[in-house]
């Protein structure tokens, strides 16, 4: 396999433009399955009478699924190859999302739903794996953003089957969209391999969790990086589930849900575009330092506007920085751990985040029922500041050019 050309160069050769193709659609599909459901539940709730816990089990048992698939995927690709491995990873999630188009009762939802969470939970690790084997570190934080950015393309896909699918031919029939994925799997088996480095490496002892808590020094690096993933998927599933309610509610406006995820979805984007260039010219520590105290100070901004124009444009700048570092954590990780526990560092790390962190809409619910708006914005805030302190503390992020163990 073609490794980077020298890191100066913008030029991406043949094999890395199948790579960036591939995983690029990878997650922006992955992504467009999952926000089916968001746009989905409603009508589920309404068809099958469910009620407000059996309803956020969904989301929580998916999260689940994505954690065991993470860690087992994880595993798996470290041990036998990254290739087949993310083939099937893409396969689990496409054909169980589908497979929503005959669920009928809440049991079959709770199934199909774990199953993609399994599959989408291995894929994210896995491709960011392959990304970090395919390209030199001085262009990773680039091509990484460009993953990011895919993922957020599908979320803004999915908002517009939604709004055509679901009112004419219904919720079933929107997931059935979700197997297009498989089709990807053709052309990564026919196109892309192991990496040099994988098979190099083959003959060590790959894809150990073990590994990724050897040494107190490599497991406050593995438990600190899990503590910034979880504030990542919070402060996501925070910005996205409730700050457009809570906003409307306080000042009386009367934007859409869906106006406002799409303003924040392009922020996000262009978070991600310039995060990645940062990450490559200054290092982690500068780039994620600015994007958290920026993301610890902007939920405060959120209180100041007083009509739709001006709040659509503070969501756009909170998505700026507040998942613009999302792509950076595949770079880092890829970076920080060697070839053999690469992929399972990936998955274990940003999936105890999806799982951990996702728990953070009830928390922000409950925090409303008991206290105030304020109250909200302090715990997010907060959580930021705990996330500064901890990539601060990771001593192999202490410079521009940080190594792995």
């Amino acid at each position: 396999m073609k490794l980077a050309a020298e890191p100066q160069s913008n030029h991406l050769d043949s094999y890395q433009k199948k790579v960036v193709a591939s995983t690029t659609a990878g997650f922006g599909l992955e992504n467009m399955d999952i926000m089916f459901l968001s746009f989905a539940l409603s009508s589920i709730i309404a068809q099958l009478g469910l009620t407000g816990t059996q309803a956020g089990m969904i989301s929580t048992i998916t999260n689940i699924g994505m954690l065991i698939g993470g860690i087992f995927f994880g595993i798996l690709a470290d041990r036998v190859g990254r290739i087949k491995t993310f083939t099937y990873t893409i396969f689990i999630f496409a054909v169980a999302t589908g497979a929503m188009y005959f669920a009928n009762n809440l049991t079959t939802v709770y199934i199909c739903r774990f199953l993609a969470g399994i599959g989408g939970g291995g894929e994210y690790g896995i491709g960011m794996t392959v990304l970090a084997e395919s390209f030199s570190k001085s262009k990773l934080g680039r091509i990484s953003s460009w993953v990011g950015m895919a993922g957020q393309m599908g979320a803004i896909v999915a908002t517009v089957l939604a709004a055509l699918i679901i009112p004419t031919l219904g919720w079933h029939a929107l997931f059935l969209f979700g197997v297009i994925p498989v089709f990807i799997i053709f052309f990564i088996r026919r196109h892309l391999k192991e990496s040099d480095s994988f098979i190099k490496s083959s003959n060590e002892k790959n894809g150990s969790i073990k590994e990724l808590f050897e040494t107190p020094k490599i497991a406050y690096q593995t438990v600190a990086l899990m503590i910034m993933a979880i504030v990542q998927i919070a402060g996501y599933f925070g910005l996205m589930n409730w700050l457009p309610t809570i906003m409307q509610k306080q000042l009386n406006l009367t934007v859409s849900s869906s106006t406002w995820m799409i303003a924040t979805i392009l922020g996000m984007c262009a978070g991600m575009f310039t995060f990645g260039m940062i990450l490559d010219k200054l290092g982690p520590r500068l780039a994620f330092g600015i994007f958290l105290v920026f993301s610890a100070i902007g939920v405060y901004v959120l209180t100041l506007p007083t009509n739709m124009a001006s709040l659509i444009v503070v969501g756009a700048v909170v998505g700026y920085f507040s998942n613009g570092m999302f792509a950076g954590y595949g770079a880092v990780v890829s970076h920080l751990y060697p070839t053999e526990i690469r992929a399972t560092a990936n998955n274990v790390i940003m999936n105890t985040g999806r799982c951990i962190g996702g728990f953070s809409s009830l928390v922000i619910g409950w925090i409303l029922d008991n206290h105030n708006v304020m109250t909200v914005m302090i715990f997010i805030s907060t959580l930021y500041i705990i996330s500064l302190i901890a990539m601060l503390s990771i001593s192999n992020l202490r410079q521009k050019n940080y190594r792995q163990f």
